[in-house]
């Protein structure tokens, strides 16, 4: 069965949130060349709070299509964050959904604006999303 789409833009990139803070991805998983640093704009849903647009620096390999971003600097980056805004969100449940248009997401940059509405105009959902485990990558739900 096909999943229902909920970005405008097409999709792209593939996936990986490690949650491993022992585990540093400096090859792909998938095809074993060196990643490098690349900052994207991704789309965070967060509990009780709503959208997020957060410029990321994460590690990513060309050739796959690759995202992997480190979970615990994630975390640390929503509590920087949230301690000025909201600190009551801090430590609910999140989502990356996906990356959205630099252009945009550097235009709001600053600005007080509603980004909830105009969020989904302009996200590309990933993919695929993997999972990622001391002994590679596997698909979500392998057991």
């Amino acid at each position: 069965m096909k999943r229902a789409k909920i970005g405008k833009l097409p999709p792209r990139f593939t996936f990986i949130l490690n949650p491993h803070e022992h585990i540093r991805v400096s090859k792909c998983p998938i095809c074993r060349r060196l990643t490098h640093m690349r900052k994207f704009a991704l789309l965070i849903h967060i509990d009780e709070w709503g959208f997020l647009a957060l410029g990321k620096t994460c590690r990513y390999c060309s050739p796959c299509e690759l995202i992997v971003l480190h979970q615990n600097e994630l975390d640390d980056e929503l509590v920087g964050t949230f301690e000025r805004v909201a600190p009551d969100v801090i430590g609910n449940q999140y989502l990356v959904l996906g990356t959205v248009d630099k252009k945009w997401w550097k235009e709001g940059l600053g600005r007080v604006r509603d980004q909830q509405r105009e969020a989904l105009e302009h996200l590309a959902e990933f993919k695929k999303v993997l999972g990622l485990d001391p002994g590679g990558w596997r698909p979500p739900g392998y057991q």
